[in-house]
């Protein structure tokens, strides 16, 4: 439905909604479905009930956009804080980051400083770091930083990437960052995107995504397929059974509250799965994209706001 995904994507950007809805109990209670809580305990506390079900985690601390250095540091602090909770707990956790948060849009050095300091507390730690991919305005940069990163010699291992399908660049990228060994967590994307940039149709999508996981598969690296379209994920099965790609060399990628059958299906059938668990009070632009991307969970939160 492209147009109610394109309403959704719109309203994502709509600051007095967001103002209105974070503050407010009723949009909390909305976005509880897809989203952990608002404190770095609730996380936590979510993640090893995930862990507890054979899933792995990665933690998300939602926040875009930051308008100031501070603000950045800030949010880097949180992140810190997860990679040392994680490590005491002894959780199966990594971190995913979006550069805006550490200021990409204000100055891209103080973003790779940032990032280097997680990647090197994520190391030190024996943990990782997954750098989220945004808008196609910052495709290049992103790359640039990471590639950078993952070059240093006592990082590597410790910080991968996010790559959409739904690019037209992305094939090339993906190739490049095989060259260099970078993990890949491979999604079909959740932003708008103009024709030039991005296929517009979603069998173009799907088709595109196929392909790019087959050259994740292919490789010796392990990567994350993101996707809760069971036509994807059999596809990857099939593909691995055929080549004889043990399970364990890979993972499927699903969000927190999205599919959570499918979920526990594929943990019953051998494969690995790594939930994707976002906490903050900043929920509100991811919330939207997540309606955005299937008209199903706004059905799903009709039928179920009145309910005890």
């Amino acid at each position: 439905m492209p147009i109610l995904r394109s309403t959704f994507i719109a309203l994502s950007r709509n600051r007095v909604l967001r103002s209105f809805s974070e503050r407010s109990s009723v949009g909390r209670r909305l976005s509880s479905r897809f989203v952990a809580g608002m404190e770095i305990d609730d996380a936590l506390r979510v993640a090893q009930a995930v862990n507890q079900q054979g899933m792995a985690v990665t933690v998300d601390s939602l926040g875009e956009s930051v308008t100031s250095e501070v603000e950045a540091h800030q949010a880097a602090d949180v992140y810190h804080q997860l990679l040392d909770s994680i490590a005491a707990r002894r959780l199966n956790a990594n971190i995913s980051v979006k550069l805006t948060q550490m200021g990409l849009e204000l100055s891209p050095e103080l973003a790779e400083t940032i990032a280097e300091g997680l990647a090197k507390h994520a190391s030190a730690t024996g943990n990782f770091v997954r750098i989220d991919m945004e808008d196609s305005r910052l495709t290049q940069v992103t790359l640039n930083i990471v590639r950078r990163l993952h070059a240093q010699p006592n990082l590597r291992g410790a910080i991968g990437i996010a790559i959409q399908s739904y690019l037209y660049r992305s094939q090339a990228d993906i190739e490049q960052l095989l060259a260099d060994g970078i993990p890949v967590r491979l999604c079909k994307g959740a932003y708008k995107e103009p024709e030039e940039v991005a296929f517009p149709r979603k069998a173009a999508v799907d088709a595109n995504y196929i392909r790019l996981s087959r050259m994740l598969l292919n490789s010796p690296i392990h990567h994350g397929l993101a996707t809760h379209d069971e036509a994807m994920i059999a596809a990857a099965k099939s593909f691995a059974s055929q080549h004889g790609i043990d399970p364990g060399r890979f993972e499927f990628q699903m969000l927190f509250g999205v599919r959570r059958d499918l979920q526990r299906r594929l943990v019953n059938e051998g494969y690995h799965v790594r939930v994707y668990i976002p906490f903050g009070p900043e929920w509100y632009p991811y919330f939207m994209r997540r309606l955005a991307e299937r008209p199903a969970n706004v059905l799903f939160l009709a039928k179920n706001f009145f309910r005890s």
